[in-house]
């Protein structure tokens, strides 16, 4: 892992950004380290005492979609904001509906400058409107999430993958052999 992005994470292991209510933002291709990275720092701001909640995008949505159904989003929110480090994992994987859009940006406008988020991303934010549908609600989101935040950028190569290769490396051998046999 780069020096400056360890370098991030040990200060961001400190705490320290919680009491600012900033934000922690990670992006990367799958296998990168992205969601350790924040559950590390989340692990230990339970160690010294803070409430986390990690919970990938898609259950988050579908819990705040489930409230709002039943007429209770505001309820859902302040429950939310019991936590001082709300980690959203993959966020961007699937896509949004309308309605998904409207509860994540909901979520995100309540917690600005209040309480911090930790986002795990693929997706650069030039293909947020993704996720938010309209672009001045993809504008308003990315404006309050960067305002006060961390960006960790994992542009390293997936572990996975590397871990694959090292347990059958003759499979690397056999792709090179296969993509040569294709060209012939």
């Amino acid at each position: 892992m780069p020096a400056e992005l360890n370098q991030k994470l040990d200060e961001l292991a400190r705490g320290e950004f919680v009491e600012r209510s900033v934000n922690v933002l990670a992006f990367g291709l799958p296998g990168t380290g992205k969601t350790h990275a924040l559950c590390a720092v989340g692990y230990r701001l339970v160690e010294v005492g803070r409430s986390v909640l990690f919970i990938p995008a898609y259950q988050l949505v579908q819990d705040l979609l489930a409230a709002k159904r039943n007429l209770e989003l505001p309820k859902a929110l302040r429950k939310l904001d019991n936590f001082d480090f709300l980690i959203i994992d993959d966020l961007g994987y699937l896509p949004q509906g309308t309605e998904e859009s409207e509860v994540l940006f909901t979520l995100t406008a309540e917690r600005y400058e209040r309480r911090s988020l930790g986002i795990t991303s693929n997706l650069l934010f030039s293909e947020w409107d993704r996720l938010f549908q309209n672009p001045m609600a993809t504008a308003a989101a990315i404006d309050r999430v960067v305002h006060h935040s961390v960006i960790l950028e994992f542009s390293v190569p997936s572990y996975r993958t590397a871990a694959a290769q090292q347990r059958n490396p003759d499979n690397k051998n056999d792709q090179k052999r296969k993509e040569v046999n294709r060209q012939i």
